[in-house]
Parts: C-alpha cells; structure tokens; sequence
C-alpha cells in the first residue's frame, strides 16, 4: 500500500482532523521554506537517532529554527551517547528514507521500538507540519491529534525541553 496513504487511512480511522498539501519533493527546512506553503512556520524538524551501541532508536521531533544539543539530550533521555542514524536503520525501523522523515513513520515500525522525543515548545501547538512518510507532502495537524497516533501505534512518547 502507498506510504502516504497509510497516514491517510490512519488520520480518518482515528477521526483525526488535518489539511494536508501536495508538494514538489523537499530533502531540508530550507527547501520546505522555499515552498511558503500555507502553516509553513509550523513544520518541524525531525533527527532520527540511535545511542552509541544501536539498541535505542529516538525520532526527535523540534521546531525548525531550533538545534539539538545530543550530550544534553542523551542526559534526559539516560541513554549512551548519540548519533544520527544511518540510511539503513532509517528504513529498516521507520521504512523512510532520507528527506522524509517524520513522526508518521512509526506507523511502520512493528516491533513499536523507536521512541518519539518531542521538544516541549511543541506541547500543545494547534499546528504542526509533518511529512505522511513521503517528502512529496506535508500533513497539519495539532500535537495533541499527531502524539494520539503514536501512542495508538504503541510507541513510546516523550516530552523533553531541548
């Protein structure tokens, strides 16, 4: 089945509302940027992480102006150090690739191993922009509906300030 309409079937079975626009395929924040998409100072950021020994997988999820200090992340997470994934991992648990990550893909992870990690400016946003597992799209919708996805995935959640 399509990847994108996964999210799709997913959002409607959870009667989950969201605006959802078509768009040219993005690989950074300033090619989605360039796209002044409606919402578009809503998107975020995504880092798929792994801690040092590969047995702990975080999607972390900021907004896109923001940076994430890793040490001090690894500390609130009580994890050994962190580093980006690879491309490998990336499919292998999420079933993304590069340019499309997103919190959606959770809806791919069967073993529900990865853990989401939201920044805590996040906590309550009437909108927030994500991709629906293909960097060809972004999907709006508020936090509280995109942490009720994850959780209804069983996927661990968290909110840290990053």
């Amino acid at each position: 089945m399509d990847k994108q309409q996964v999210v799709f079937d997913t959002l409607k079975q959870l009667n989950i509302p969201y605006e959802a626009v078509n768009h040219p395929a993005v690989y950074t924040i300033d090619e989605m940027d360039a796209l002044h998409l409606p919402h578009g100072e809503s998107v975020v950021k995504n880092l798929f992480l792994r801690d040092f020994k590969g047995r702990r997988h975080f999607l972390v999820v900021l907004r896109q102006d923001k940076t994430a200090d890793l040490k001090a992340l690894r500390d609130k997470l009580g994890c050994t150090p962190l580093s980006f994934a690879s491309q490998e991992r990336l499919m292998q648990y999420l079933g993304l690739t590069k340019g499309s990550v997103t919190p959606f893909g959770v809806l791919n992870d069967t073993g529900h191993t990865v853990e989401v990690v939201f920044d805590s400016d996040l906590e309550g946003s009437a909108c927030i922009g994500v991709h629906p597992n293909e960097n060809t799209a972004t999907v709006f919708l508020s936090y509280d509906n995109l942490v009720r996805v994850i959780t209804c995935c069983g996927n661990p959640v968290r909110t840290v300030e990053l």
